[in-house]
């Protein structure tokens, strides 16, 4: 086991290994949750989703450890989710059953890109200061989400965003998940991010601002009211909707899954020389977890990014994910105490593993304008558009603009003009 998972090349252990597959397995614990309240809103049954969401997550993670020996957690993506319920069943009208279709056909569609190579060779041809920047936008993108699940950051009409209520019990447990979190780190405690969720979550339901669960173990809702609906639904997606919704579905995921795999490679220290090692069997993993996520029902699977809190806590090889697979398994079956893990809990994490993966930007050579401004582009417009692909589609714009306009034309790889001009086209749909 030890030889198959590389555990003396990556300098890890069965305890390390099995300590970040647990904090990640709890930062991303919500998806069970969240995700089947969303589709919910969408008409469909809340229980069968719940386990499609545990499913799909034990199958993608085990897939991505084994093949590719990666420490990521792979589940619905909560921004696809949102878009398959909010814009395409509320806002276009289409059923359910019809946008699950859509999502299996770009699943098969993101193995095709898989096996084809065409998304590894895709990632590994963006320039090294624009996959620092992505990981470092991801970085504050993701502290930004853990400060508002904190209540620490709050919409406000005027500024936009204001400081929270810091008196709420809920925000005030999060502050002290956070500061206790932050001593451990510093004085190098092993699993402190998760040591930091777990203390946090007994001290909150003693002092009464999360629930004590009413049930340990709960009984599978059945998977009957959305599975296989994918098949019974193919002849509804040829038309110029459903066309523009997988084309969104495709290009959306393309790129949060690039994303998260540029940024977790290279916190864990994977990356060489530029280049992702198994990125093509990765990405085969997450694009297959989607065709099997649509099977069973449920939205667009993709790398989580709250793996880095695995990775910070640390997670080097597939056995983390390993180890997250058999999380969501026993979840199955231990649903309720799922509500103990609440957003106050895990938002320290994220904060504190967002500040640890904008060191990136340590790397990124700020002296020269023409790199600068592409990548400042690009970490600010992550958290600002509350999008990872939309924050690296401003960076791959402006960065073959800026090279152009300093006559470095061959410095920049033909794929990143097409995707310039991929990306121009992505805005002017979007608009």
């Amino acid at each position: 086991m030890e030889k198959f998972f590389q555990f003396q090349e990556r300098g890890t252990s069965y305890k390390q290994e099995t300590i970040a597959g647990l904090t990640t397995f709890l930062s991303m614990s919500y998806i069970l949750i969240v995700n089947p309240i969303i589709l919910s809103q969408a008409g469909m049954d809340k229980g069968a989703v719940f386990t499609a969401t545990a499913l799909s997550a034990i199958i993608g993670s085990l897939l991505i450890g084994l093949l590719a020996n990666y420490p990521i957690g792979i589940a619905p993506s909560m921004g696809l989710n949102s878009f398959f319920t909010f814009s395409v069943c509320i806002g276009m009208g289409i059923p359910w059953q019809t946008a699950l279709t859509g999502v299996f056909i770009s699943g098969i569609l993101f193995v095709i890109l898989s096996l084809l190579k065409i998304r590894e060779k895709i990632i590994n041809v963006i320039p090294k200061d624009l996959k620092h920047a992505i990981g470092a936008g991801i970085g504050f993108f993701i502290a930004f989400i853990g400060l508002k699940n904190a209540g620490l950051i709050v919409g406000n009409e005027g500024t936009f965003v204001s400081i929270g209520n810091l008196k709420s019990a809920g925000t005030m447990l999060a502050i002290f998940c956070f500061i206790l979190t932050v001593i451990l780190i510093v004085r190098g405690v092993k699993g402190a991010i998760f040591l930091g969720m777990a203390i946090s979550a007994i001290i909150g339901m003693f002092a009464g601002i999360i629930d004590k669960p009413e049930k340990i173990i709960g009984a599978i809702p059945s998977l009957e009211p959305t599975f296989g609906e994918v098949f019974l639904h193919l002849d509804q997606i040829f038309t110029p909707s459903m066309i523009a919704v997988i084309f969104t579905f495709l290009f959306v995921a393309f790129f949060d899954t690039a994303g998260a795999l540029i940024a977790i490679a290279s916190q864990a220290g994977l990356m060489k020389n530029n280049e992702i090692p198994n990125a093509g069997k990765a990405l085969i993993a997450d694009s297959s977890a989607t065709v099997i996520g649509a099977i069973l029902g449920t939205s667009t699977t993709a790398s989580m990014i709250e793996s880095t809190a695995g990775i910070a806590a640390g997670g080097r090889t597939g056995f983390t994910s390993v180890i997250i697979s058999g999380c969501f398994i026993i979840a199955l079956f231990f649903s309720p105490l799922l509500s103990v893990v609440t957003a106050e809990v895990t938002a320290p994490a994220l904060i504190i593993v967002g500040a640890l993966m904008a060191m990136e930007v340590k790397n990124i050579e700020w002296g020269k304008v023409e790199i600068a401004i592409p990548v400042f582009a690009t970490i600010l417009m992550m958290p600002l558009t509350f999008s990872v692909a939309t924050g690296i589609a401003f960076g791959f714009v402006l960065y073959p603009i800026t090279m152009l306009a300093l006559g470095k034309a061959k410095a920049i790889h033909p794929i990143m003009y097409g995707l310039c001009i991929a990306f121009i086209g992505y805005f002017i749909y979007l608009s």
